[in-house]
């Protein structure tokens, strides 16, 4: 195994993701700016709700997040051309990163996998053909590149498909339930209300999805059903680009195909040229990178299992659910007060959540645990006097009947929020 990843393979493949990684990035980028993204999220709001331990986030908000978004569509664009790549690859990972650690309003599991992916290619010689880097410094110019380079951007994938099929290994999943209500906003025509009704078909939609995040990636790397799992990439994620509106992650994740396509052929294609060359034995998994990337990945395996060493059922608490490829599994819906106690005059009132949130925020801090405990910390400094802050707050998870999922009896102003264990305050259900 040591040899084959150490052993020199041409480079085709490499450089033709890097272009289209930067290009996605750029319409990513740009995109969130002319499709009002950008104003919905950081210019029409109050406040966002950034990861909690990043307060400093608050800082990406208002008039200058538009600057903040054009500067990553012009790294996107220097990406692909591959210009002074590694400080442009670098300088894009952490603007990428912070802009995603500052909102949880839209949290979608393809921009954290851009966080890992550009966290990984900013250690990968990807501008070495077909770039402008090449164009004024010739001699850093070559066509092959250590196998176990690429192979760590199929890696990465590989986890999060791995990790995407073991989370719908769940009843609501694997009897079509949620399968049902997924597909059933995406049209109003009778012919798909009636199909997506019929069980057959929401069973082969739930399972074909399953079967398809578990054995995508060894059927992409065997060589014999690669051409099969290539049609089959195109149609699942060009249909959820079609039905399901989930932004660039369906062509980001049919980018990666060309880590999967046989080199030489690729060259030819991409370079005009069928000379072989000697794949040769390098030495370049040096301790840098190992310090590196061992842990990495090692974080990348157990980031995504860690809810089930905390207490409860993570669909309902979706404590451990935020980085774990849990995407598009269930659907929730909350009901949320907030009342707050004068300790000076006993005084009772609910707080006007409107006057602080739009309908999308109302929407999702409504049935997010960690986002009700972030916003009774906002409403604590909103007042001049000492108070007392009790949720009532109530979730439907697949259209189940509403439980209750704060304690009613916590003063939400004092409690603690733990990252790493169950929190008391939130309530447990076992959903049947």
């Amino acid at each position: 195994m040591r040899k084959w990843l150490n052993t020199s393979i041409d480079n085709s493949g490499l450089i033709l993701f890097r272009i289209l990684f930067g290009v996605l990035i750029m319409f990513e980028s740009f995109g969130a700016l002319l499709l009002g993204w950008v104003n919905t999220v950081f210019i029409q709001t109050k406040f966002t709700f950034h990861f909690i331990g990043f307060d400093f986030l608050e800082l990406l908000h208002g008039i200058k997040m538009y600057y903040y978004f054009v500067a990553m569509g012009v790294l996107g664009l220097l990406i692909a051309l591959g210009f002074f790549y590694r400080w442009v690859i670098i300088g894009f990972t952490i603007l990428w990163t912070l802009v995603y650690f500052a909102q949880k309003e839209f949290y979608n599991n393809h921009y954290y996998f851009v966080v890992l992916i550009a966290f990984i290619m900013c250690f990968l010689p990807a501008n070495k053909r077909w770039s402008l880097d090449v164009h004024f410094f010739p001699k850093i110019s070559t066509t092959q590149v250590p196998r176990w380079m690429p192979f760590l951007l199929i890696f990465q994938v590989g986890i999060l498909y791995f990790y995407a099929s073991l989370a719908k290994i769940y009843p609501d999943w694997l009897n079509g339930t949620f399968a049902s209500i997924l597909l059933s906003g995406y049209s109003a025509s009778s012919f798909w209300l009636e199909l997506i009704n019929q069980k057959w078909f929401v069973l082969a939609y739930s399972y074909l999805g399953l079967f398809y995040d578990l054995f995508i990636i060894p059927a992409l790397l065997w060589k014999r059903t690669r051409i099969f799992a290539i049609l089959a990439s195109l149609f699942f994620h060009l249909s959820n680009a079609l039905f399901l509106k989930i932004g660039i992650f369906p062509f980001f994740a049919l980018s990666f195909i060309v880590l999967f396509l046989d080199y030489q052929n690729m060259n030819y294609s991409l370079f005009k040229t069928n000379e072989v060359r000697k794949m040769a034995l390098t030495n370049s998994f040096t301790n840098l990178y190992k310090l590196i990337f061992i842990p990495f990945f090692i974080f990348q395996f157990l980031l995504p299992i860690r809810h089930f060493f905390i207490k409860g059922n993570v669909l309902f608490t979706e404590e451990g659910h935020r980085l774990s490829w849990r995407m598009m599994l269930s659907e929730r819906r909350g009901k949320l007060r907030i009342k707050v106690l004068n300790k000076q005059t006993k005084e009772i009132f609910y707080h006007n959540i409107l006057a602080d949130l739009n309908a999308k925020q109302i929407n999702i801090v409504s049935h997010s645990p960690d986002m009700i405990w972030q916003y009774c910390q906002k409403i604590k400094e909103q007042y001049i006097f000492p108070i007392e802050i009790y949720v009532e707050s109530f979730v439907s998870v697949n259209r189940r009947p509403y439980y209750r999922l704060i304690d009613q009896k916590v003063n939400m102003a004092e409690a603690k929020f733990d990252y790493f264990f169950h929190n008391e305050w939130i309530l447990l259900q076992e959903l049947n």
